[in-house]
């Protein structure tokens, strides 16, 4: 049997992309909680670039970068494709996930900024939903007829958004002005509620950021 280790924390989404790739494809492995305020020697040794989360550590050898290793697991073990078939919808998956990858940071920081700041990024944030929800218009995933890299790249949309929303008390995405990122969001939380983290723990963890938004 593979040695495969995974360095992760159980809150990220990062982690998580990486986590229902997988279990997707039903390989058994070792989850290694990791400590960023600490980082283990293992991070360390594992990802000496960028030393951060996750890490797949495969045989021996690591691979990082959550998309990356994604397809690596995808490319790697037998079981369900997470990567389409076909080389054009290959393509367009990844620029979905390019473009996620270039972009959904300004989910985040139009919860956690102040002021201008936040309005700016908050701007930025609208900007990019209002192009996914075009995409998603007439579809039920990102590519293709069934949920795939994409759709994994945009879990921060499923569920940390989500999470993110209530504990800052800062709403983006309703099914009024994004319905069709709406109904994508609760078929993304549907299928994967066995791999998801709890989101009562979720919110308990984002709320101590958020004090005085807290309820």
């Amino acid at each position: 049997m593979a040695d495969v280790k995974f360095l992760g924390l159980w809150y990220s989404p990062f982690s998580h992309r990486v986590e229902w790739a997988l279990k997707i494809k039903g390989v058994q492995y070792e989850f290694i909680e990791q400590d960023l305020q600490n980082k283990s020697p293992l991070l360390l040794e594992s990802n000496p670039i960028h030393k951060k989360i996750p890490v797949l550590i495969h045989n021996g050898k690591s691979i990082c970068e959550s998309m990356v290793i994604v397809e690596y697991i995808d490319e790697t073990f037998e079981g369900p494709s997470i990567l389409p078939e076909d080389p054009y919808d290959r393509a367009l998956a990844r620029f979905w996930v390019k473009f996620l990858e270039d972009q959904v940071a300004a989910v985040g920081k139009s919860n956690f900024l102040k002021g201008e700041e936040q309005e700016k990024a908050k701007k930025e944030a609208c900007e990019m939903l209002k192009i996914l929800e075009n995409e998603l218009k007439d579809k039920k995933y990102f590519v293709g007829d069934k949920f795939g890299f994409a759709d994994i790249a945009a879990n921060v949309l499923a569920i940390w958004l989500g999470v993110f929303e209530e504990a800052s008390g800062v709403p983006l995405v309703t099914s009024e002005n994004y319905p069709n990122l709406y109904a994508w969001r609760n078929e993304y939380c549907n299928q994967n509620k066995e791999y998801s983290p709890s989101r009562d723990e979720l919110l308990a963890h984002f709320q101590a950021l958020f004090p005085a938004k807290a309820k």
